[in-house]
């Protein structure tokens, strides 16, 4: 029997497609269906390691623990990883492609349909649903002549489609009505009906505007969900979430990290700011990073050497060197760990044109940029604290120095890190460090003493993930979901 299928495009971009996606992953797993995430093109410097090998979008990662099988790269065939305001790494079927500029990528897009077709019929050959997320909005007419990800998709595989719209954003209405109005016919009628998602308050409230969408689309609604806190537990896609001010709290320890405009695997920050016991302040451009922290952080960059000039064009690398001259503990991962040491030098130009820069010098190591990419899950020891560590790499370039002879993170054979001679500066390339309990646990007792929850994050998202399914269950027609898929 061939595998079914459905698809969730949005009216724009952040109106919840991956998350309602994650969640209907695990509630028709729930029900006893083989389930598949898929997403054709992806738009993230936000990624995971696949069990297959190669690198997929953290929220295609996520969507596969909802459905409880193993990430895979062909659940996100195309993965653009933003390197500039005009440019993108282009990742296909976990492997980099190539790089290229927006205007360029519009025309050679079609050279990928292949392979998504490829990877979604993998998916459909292994399900007995594939849910499928959109990318963007479908109503982005000017896009619409090499589209993959939306009505470029759905049209070819004739693929049902799910249109989802964010009414915490404002417009609800006319952006559902909009969509409508700007799809030509062939691709309206795959629209077998609507989600609206984030209602805050009464949900009768919204009934005349149910009845609105339906009478002027002819579409029917699959129900409205709630706004839901328990998603605030789930990794984001987007940086930005990162953007939005969280209220301070009395913390023990303050953590601050800066906001880096090509900032990568942000999720890393996840498991700190579920802590209660931490202050978690991201610092925007244009603000200092704060003389009272604890511990700064320097989070994963996707283009490190444009965000380290951009670090010293803030000032920001005064604030740093002042707080570790001071004591303070400073921990870099990835780009970060890169930035920490004596210099970055890109000689073949795999970040952009060919250069170096100086680093903090926090660190005795020195990073050299190369074409190939560093891949892969990560099992190993922190020497530090005799506590295992898992996670994972992605990454270009190699570190070396002295520095590295006293590691902070350990693998069979490796050295993913290094330590400063006075103990308190740390980097490593090892992404999601965080999320093992015991390691967690370690680390902030060594920097603030205390107790510290040993927990593994891992099973706080996975709690997150069955509240979602159980709000879906409730408030949308998911037997009706499921006959519109095909």
């Amino acid at each position: 029997m061939t595998a079914r299928a459905l698809m969730l495009q949005g009216t724009g971009s952040d109106v919840g497609k991956s998350v309602l996606t994650a969640g209907l992953c695990r509630a028709f797993t729930r029900r006893g269906l083989t389930v598949r995430p898929f997403k054709a093109q992806n738009m993230s410097n936000n990624a995971a390691v696949a069990h297959d090998g190669g690198e997929i979008g953290r929220a295609q990662w996520l969507q596969a623990v909802a459905a409880r099988v193993a990430p895979s790269v062909h659940m996100n065939p195309v993965l653009l990883k933003p390197e500039s305001d005009t440019g993108a790494q282009v990742v296909v079927q976990g492997r980099v492609w190539g790089r290229a500029e927006a205007g360029v990528y519009q025309a050679r897009k079609a050279e990928l349909m292949g392979a998504v077709m490829e990877s979604f019929g993998r998916m459909k050959a292994e399900a007995d649903l594939v849910l499928v997320e959109g990318a963007g909005s479908p109503a982005e007419v000017n896009l619409r002549a090499t589209d993959i990800a939306n009505m470029g998709f759905a049209l070819p595989t004739r693929t049902p489609v799910v249109l989802i719209g964010d009414i915490n954003r404002g417009g609800v209405i006319a952006s559902v009505v909009g969509t409508h109005a700007l799809l030509p016919a062939e691709e309206r009628a795959l629209i077998k009906g609507f989600i609206i998602n984030q209602f805050r308050g009464d949900l009768s409230l919204f009934d005349g505007g149910l009845q609105t969408i339906a009478e002027t689309t002819g579409w029917p609604s699959f129900g409205v969900v709630p706004f839901l806190r328990s998603i605030r537990d789930l990794p984001a896609e987007d940086a930005v979430v990162l953007e939005r001010p969280a209220p301070a709290t009395d913390g023990k320890l303050r953590v601050a990290v800066p906001l880096l405009p090509r900032i990568a695997n942000f999720d890393d920050l996840d498991p700190l700011r579920a802590e209660a016991g931490i202050d978690l302040v991201i610092c925007p451009p244009g603000t200092p990073l704060p003389k009272d922290a604890d511990l700064i952080i320097l989070p994963g960059s996707k283009a490190t050497i444009a965000d380290l000039r951009f670090m010293k064009a803030e000032g920001w690398h005064h604030d740093i060197l002042a707080h570790a001259r001071a004591g303070g503990a400073v921990l870099g991962i990835c780009g970060g760990y890169q930035m920490l040491g004596t210099m970055v030098v890109d000689p073949d130009g795999t970040e952009g044109p060919a250069t170096l820069e100086p680093g903090l010098g926090l660190l005795d190591v020195e990073t050299v940029l190369k074409p190939e990419k560093a891949v892969r899950e990560v099992v190993g020891q922190c020497p530090l604290f005799g506590t295992p560590v898992e996670g994972y790499e992605i990454h270009t370039g190699e570190t070396t120095g002295p520095g590295t002879e006293k590691p902070f993170i350990s693998g069979p054979e490796q050295r993913l890190g290094a330590i400063s001679p006075n103990g308190r500066v740390w980097g490593t390339y090892v992404h999601g460090l965080f999320g093992l309990g015991a390691f967690r646990a370690a680390f902030l007792e060594n920097l603030a003493g205390g107790v510290w929850q040993d927990a593994d994050f891992e099973g706080r998202v996975d709690t997150a993930l069955d509240a979602l399914a159980d709000a879906l269950e409730m408030h949308l027609d998911l037997d009706g979901l499921y006959q519109a898929s095909r």
